[in-house]
């Protein structure tokens, strides 16, 4: 089975949180990648999700370092929408 992998950025304006981390991570873009699998025995070409991860900086492990964090498309939405109910309120 083949699986199909896209990636997105996405920016926060501010520092941001996202559950299941402890530490919140600084403004900034990061990249968003998530893998589907097609779904069998459909008449028409269908996917499910079957993973997403946020790539995070590694500050200790210098630049160009990052971690592949797994992540539901529901907390990046909520974190994302934080973002911007924060930036229009301050």
């Amino acid at each position: 089975m083949s699986v199909r992998t896209t990636s997105k950025t996405i920016t926060f304006a501010r520092p941001f949180s996202l559950a299941g981390l402890e530490e919140s991570q600084p403004a900034g873009t990061y990249t968003i990648q998530t893998d589907e699998e097609p779904i069998e025995g459909l008449s028409f070409l269908a996917y499910r999700r079957v993973a997403t991860v946020i790539f995070l900086p590694l500050v200790q492990s210098g630049p160009g370092s990052f971690q592949a964090i797994s992540v539901t498309p529901e907390a990046l939405d909520a974190a994302q929408a934080r973002d911007v109910s924060e930036s229009h309120d301050g």
